[in-house]
């Protein structure tokens, strides 16, 4: 309980000051009823609560867990497990994610073309993709900076070919994509790797995972903007 306290607390923190713009926007912009505020205030009740919630159970479950994954997949010593489990571990997240979810949905909506499963399916396969080349090269030990040339230079190679609709969608999951559920669970696979690997410092090795995770979606994306 004290766990959860402490993250209500912190989450409350961060989401007051805007509850407090939107409110002040309701009454002197939008000019709201009374009921339009109070039905704001109870959503943005559940929405701190559940942060904390989520929070808490990300910091006492999914965080040791998958440092204890990340660390025992190289320790097997078979390839195939570890570039199974790493795909897993992106792919998984990445479907889980809630933010890419609310993305999949909208433009779902909003275009009528574009479906959300497949859409949700294709960035989840590029996230389990290019994270298991990030766990295979703290497993090598090759310089991070190769992956990030490769991974944008595909970027500026499909963008003069990828239509202006698909574009603008590839960048805006790239952001997205990398959210609540995906950053806890890369992190934790990425430090947990590289903490047992004789030469590799959970620091320099296990990060840097997430900012590839990001551009993951952008580059499948525009894969489907160029066969679209």
């Amino acid at each position: 309980m004290q766990n959860i306290r402490e993250e209500v607390v912190g989450v409350l923190q961060a989401v007051f000051p805007i509850v407090v713009v939107i409110i002040l926007l309701e009454f002197f912009v939008l000019q709201a009823t009374p009921a339009d505020l109070i039905q704001f205030l109870l959503g943005s009740g559940m929405v701190i609560l559940g942060i904390a919630l989520f929070l808490t159970g990300v910091k006492t479950g999914l965080l040791p867990i998958g440092e204890a994954i990340g660390s025992e997949l190289p320790a097997r010593g078979s390839p195939t497990l570890l570039i199974a489990g790493s795909f897993l571990f992106g792919f998984l997240a990445a479907i889980a994610e809630p933010n890419l979810r609310v993305l999949t949905t909208t433009l779902d909506t909003i275009s009528g073309g574009i479906p959300s499963g497949p859409l949700l399916f294709v960035i989840a396969v590029s996230v389990g993709l290019i994270l298991t080349a990030a766990t295979l090269r703290i497993v090598f030990g090759f310089p991070l900076a190769y992956l990030f040339a490769a991974a944008y230079g595909a970027i500026i190679v499909l963008a003069p070919f990828t239509a202006p609709d698909f574009l603008a969608v590839a960048v805006d999951s790239g952001a997205i994509t990398t959210g609540l559920m995906t950053i806890p669970v890369i992190l934790a696979l990425g430090t947990g790797v590289s903490s047992v690997l004789t030469g590799r410092s959970p620091l320099t090795d296990g990060f840097g995972l997430v900012g590839l995770a990001s551009i993951a979606p952008i580059i499948s994306i525009m894969l489907l903007g160029v066969i679209y």
